[in-house]
């Protein structure tokens, strides 16, 4: 390294510690203030591009990014420019951009410049993934909404917004934002404020209540509400899925039942903006598996591993569920849970649900921000200790999570499936102070299968 490398790095190290210090003492009044007057000064500085933009916002606690992505895929395959926001990247007409922030809604500044490069690239449409944190940091106050589509509702983030009820209506900003601010006409089109929700959740109604010129639900359970989109599978097998979609079939090239429920929520918003049934499932049916969710990853090797978000209890328990059906002879898990005072209650329920549901259970570190890392670690094996895992036995616990992956694979054999969860394409490990460390648990486990011996 250079001096004048070092000398940046120090420098970095410096505003990083300063940038740390100021956010956690400062009042939470005075920093709610700061964000209220930094949105303001960034719709000013990049033009509220957001007026020029049919504006997508995605909320709830599980699918979002994927829903985000499937939406993007589905408007692109039928011819238009989109531009998108989410946790796992950034994209502005198809140019990719790695999220290295550690946060599913991009900072006001550089929300709104991502918003005006998407109106510079020709973007007819912005999906933006928006977050309830995003939300109480007014990242969305400075975008135009036109559809709000929520995805479903669980208990997540409860210690940051004070209990269920806080997080339930910090969510539902978005949906009261979206007729607060006013209706678009670009190129001569009057463009409706729209809702779309997932009517299987519990909490749909709440969500439906907000007024709108259109609602838009869609499900898996059938009824016969006005613009419903209900879905069922006609085939579902490790080889197959066909799907039917009010009485439109596709067959769908996704992994996991999970995705299918991501897609459909897509489906339902490109229907929402005007796109016939049938064309919609058309386009569909050439929907991509997302990176990070659910991903496959072959070496060659005899057994199956898959890398995915999964980070919370709820979409554990969609991925396990998704696993079994391919019938594997062993399941191996390889979990952590992010630290910084993240949801501290899950720690324990999901070292629980790995304990109960698998059959060797890898803990590692994932996101320690500013927590001793084996602390969390230790937390989320009680879980599985509890569940009658027994150390050095059928529970490891490693701190080290290129290790951990190593360890996991290298316990796997033939007819097996090894689970990589909590990270999925995230680019980055933070750690203390503030720091980011370049990180992929796709190239993690590649590497160990190649130290393994496997290269295909």
């Amino acid at each position: 390294m250079s001096l004048i490398e070092a000398n940046s790095s120090v420098k970095k190290c410096a505003t990083y510690n300063m940038l740390y210090w100021v956010k956690t003492h400062t009042p939470a009044p005075v920093l709610r203030l700061y964000h209220f007057i930094l949105a303001k000064l960034a719709v000013f500085s990049y033009g509220n591009p957001s007026r020029k933009l049919i504006v997508i916002g995605v909320t709830g606690t599980n699918g979002k990014s994927s829903t985000v992505q499937f939406i993007a895929q589905l408007l692109t395959n039928l011819g238009h420019k989109v531009g998108y926001t989410t946790t796992a990247g950034f994209s502005i007409a198809g140019n990719e951009i790695e999220n290295k922030m550690k946060m599913t809604m991009p900072g006001r500044f550089y929300l709104q410049q991502l918003l005006r490069d998407m109106v510079r690239a020709g973007c007819a449409y912005a999906i933006v993934e928006t977050s309830s944190q995003g939300i109480i940091q007014y990242r969305h106050l400075g975008v135009n909404y036109d559809l709000a589509v929520f995805t479903n509702l669980t208990p997540e983030h409860i210690e940051a917004h004070g209990g269920f009820e806080a997080y339930k209506r910090a969510k539902g900003v978005l949906f009261s934002h979206l007729t607060a601010r006013p209706h678009k006409k670009i190129n001569g089109i009057d463009i409706p404020k729209v809702i779309v929700a997932n009517s299987d959740d519990d909490h749909a109604q709440y969500y439906l209540d907000f007024t709108a010129d259109k609602k838009v639900t869609f499900g898996w359970q059938e009824h016969s509400s006005p613009d419903y989109l209900f879905a069922r599978y006609l085939e579902r097998s490790p080889t197959k899925t066909v799907i039917s979609i009010n009485g439109e079939t596709f067959v769908s090239k996704l992994h996991a039942g999970f995705q299918d429920k991501n897609a459909l929520s897509a489906i339902a918003t490109v229907y929402a903006l005007g796109v016939p049934i049938k064309k919609c499932v058309q386009v569909a049916a050439d929907l991509k598996p997302i990176a990070g969710r659910f991903e496959i990853i072959d070496s060659g090797q005899p057994f199956t591993v898959v890398v995915d978000y999964a980070y919370e209890p709820y979409a554990l328990k969609a991925l396990l569920s998704d696993i079994r059906a391919l019938k594997p002879k062993r399941i191996i898990g390889v979990h952590g849970s992010a630290g910084g005072g993240r949801d501290v209650a899950r720690r324990f329920e999901i070292g629980k649900m790995a304990g109960k549901e698998e059959d060797i259970v890898v803990v590692t570190n994932e996101d320690p921000y500013d927590e001793d890392p084996n602390i969390i670690i230790k937390q989320v094996a009680e879980g599985a200790l509890a569940a009658g895992k027994r150390e050095g036995h059928d529970l490891f616990m490693v701190d080290d999570r290129m290790e951990g992956i190593f360890e996991a694979i290298s316990l796997a054999e033939e007819g097996d499936a090894v689970i990589l969860t909590g990270k999925g394409s995230e680019p980055v490990i933070a750690v203390a102070k503030g720091r980011k460390l370049p990180w992929s648990d796709k190239e993690a486990a590649l590497l160990a299968l190649k130290r393994l011996g496997y290269t295909k």
